[in-house]
């Protein structure tokens, strides 16, 4: 059945053609403002929200602050009350006002917008759930940002997974953005690299697999330091004929870097993860550095300890900071300070977010306060996002762990798993990567399910299980959503939706609760902005997944007799696949068709 929707009055910050459920809220607060003048519908509006335990929609009275008691103000509202194709039914209890909508026109609104925006979205790529809120608006975000010659780490696991969800999500909200990954390629390690691949290096291996081969170097030339001072008194020699422009001291570094970077792309290719711009530490430039250090000098920021720069921010109850060392060398605030400088003037950015650790909080605030005492005007563009720590991530042996072993790993276990249904294995047809897949799926759910800020135990068994709330039966949702289609054959292709009759499905409270649930979703994607959480989009997606689950016994298709009633389910199924398919790619997973 085609929409009908009856016209509604505008209300500021709602989009109903994108959002089915701003409709359903602007009828709600139309109702309540025309019973409660002088009371508009923008500030009616604002006062409906979610309601608790199978309630739709709710008001809250008294947070307009109307004279006269709530249950007066309640009774103007609900006296002369007629349902609508909005509305169905509206309760009074205490300070609240309860709205269910009408299920009829729910459903039926809610699967007609999922369609269109998926199959024919104007801008030709599925859009339900995204938002025009950023048009115009751009920006710059660092994140994952590994150290060239220290393999890609699991403490920059999260940083890349929650960076990759940030940067979709602005993508999905109208931002252009501009991903970097600003690598840790200079500093004094380098010039432990240079001493050590004299007596360590080979090229054979630097070949097969640069950042392992130059992090077995780094390993065992910090070892001989520990023994030999003059190891150190070496790498600072090199390195600081690296700072100076040496091109005999840089021609490996250029070698080396260059490499690395291939391998890392492959990496982030595994993970679903992209980058605009590979920069790193090198190319700040030393004017910015400088320039920056002589505008604290000149606001009398600086004080000289033994030869190196530091600037005092006790006042701000932010310690004093080292910006330059004694021998010359940079450091990496100062690096940050000039690299910030150099993204205003080439990008002129809305806002700049850095996605880095909580054990970083101190230097972030050193330096976002640094940028606002020279008196940048973009200073307060600034933001950084942060999260805990992984705790215990090791492989199964115990080992410490590098990112790729972990994928290696998380993929094997899996695969063995497949392998222990026969008939399904042999319908797949690349199953190696699924199981990779399915691992990374498990290991990107179990970092984003819970509040960033916290840190989280990684553990194998319950990552890797298809029970509860994993990636892995996260992806089986959508798997056996996807199956719809294949088992039904001759459902398909649907009819056109005008020419579907959903009012079989009003009856059943699991299409209801699937239908509200899919409705939510835009909101879903407005309220991660607010956040930057990526565990509310999660959240979702279990719900979701759940809601579904709770129905196929019910709501069945194969074998339902009727095909008004089989084909409408099997829409709302479909309907299902592509939320559940949008919210998971939203999360930098890839959403399965078979496993």
């Amino acid at each position: 059945m085609v929409s009908s929707l009856p016209s509604l009055p505008p209300v500021l910050g709602t989009d109903p053609s994108s959002c089915i459920l701003d409709a359903f809220r602007i009828a709600i607060a139309k109702r309540v403002s025309d019973a409660l003048p002088p009371l508009t519908l923008d500030q009616a509006y604002t006062g409906v929200d979610y309601g608790k335990k199978g309630v739709d929609f709710t008001v809250a009275l008294p947070r307009f602050r109307l004279p006269g008691k709530p249950d007066e103000l309640a009774k103007k509202v609900t006296t002369d009350f007629q349902p609508d194709y909005f509305i169905s039914t509206i309760t009074h209890d205490k300070q609240f006002l309860h709205f269910q909508l009408n299920t009829d026109s729910l459903i039926r609104e809610v699967l007609n917008q999922i369609h269109t925006l998926t199959y024919d979205s104007p801008t030709g790529k599925p859009s339900y759930g995204t938002n025009t809120s950023g048009a115009g608006r751009k920006l710059v975000i660092e994140y994952s940002s590994p150290n060239i010659a220290k393999s890609f780490h699991v403490g920059h696991l999260r940083s890349t997974i929650i960076g990759a969800f940030l940067d979709n999500l602005y993508k999905a909200c109208g931002w252009e953005v501009i991903s970097l990954n600003y690598l840790g390629d200079w500093g004094t390690q380098f010039g432990m690299i240079t001493t050590g691949f004299e007596k360590y290096g080979s090229q054979e291996e630097l070949q097969k697999d640069a950042i392992k081969h130059l992090y077995d170097v780094y390993v065992k030339v910090s070892k001989d330091a520990d023994s030999d001072p003059n190891v150190k008194v070496e790498a600072a020699k090199w390195f600081k004929r690296m700072e100076d422009g040496d091109e005999s001291a840089l021609a490996n570094w250029r070698v080396w870097r260059e490499m690395s970077v291939k391998k890392y792309i492959e990496e982030y290719e595994r993970l679903n993860v992209s980058f605009k711009v590979y920069t790193g530490e090198s190319e700040v430039g030393k004017e910015w550095q400088d320039r920056a250090l002589e505008r604290l000098e000149e606001m009398g920021l600086i004080s000289d300890v033994d030869g190196a720069k530091l600037v005092d921010l006790e006042k701000w109850k932010l310690g004093k900071a080292v910006l330059r060392k004694a021998n010359g060398t940079s450091i990496y605030l100062t690096r940050d300070i000039g690299g910030a400088i150099e993204r205003w003037e080439k990008y002129h950015f809305d806002k700049m977010i850095y996605v880095v650790a909580s054990q970083q909080d101190l230097h972030l605030s050193q330096f976002f306060k640094m940028l606002s005492l020279m008196e940048f005007p973009w200073a307060d563009r600034l933001e950084h996002v942060n999260y805990g720590l992984v705790l215990g991530m090791s492989t199964r042996k115990g080992t410490a762990v590098f990112l790729d072993q972990i994928i290696r790993e998380a993929s094997s276990v899996m695969h063995e798993q497949m392998k222990r249904n026969e008939v399904k294995y042999n319908n797949i047809e690349d199953p190696e990567m699924v199981a990779r897949e399915v691992g990374i799926t498990g290991i990107k759910i179990q970092d984003m399910a819970a509040k960033r800020i916290n840190n989280y135990t990684f553990n194998w068994d319950r990552m890797l299980s298809f029970e509860g709330d994993t990636g892995p039966y996260l992806q089986y949702a959508h798997v056996r959503l996807t199956s719809m289609e294949r088992k039904n054959p001759e459902l398909i292709p649907l009819p056109s939706p005008s020419q579907i009759d959903t009012s079989s499905l009003a009856s059943s409270q699991h299409a209801r609760d699937i239908a509200i649930l899919l409705g939510s979703y835009p909101d879903v994607v407005k309220t991660a902005l607010k956040t930057h959480e990526p565990s509310g989009v999660v959240t979702f997606a279990f719900r979701l997944a759940h809601a579904i689950s709770s129905a196929w016994e019910t709501l069945i298709v194969k074998g339902e007799e009727d095909t008004e009633k089989a084909r409408a389910r099997l829409w709302l199924y479909l309907c299902a696949r592509d939320v559940l398919g949008a919210a998971m790619r939203l999360l930098s997973i890839r959403p399965l068709e078979r496993m």
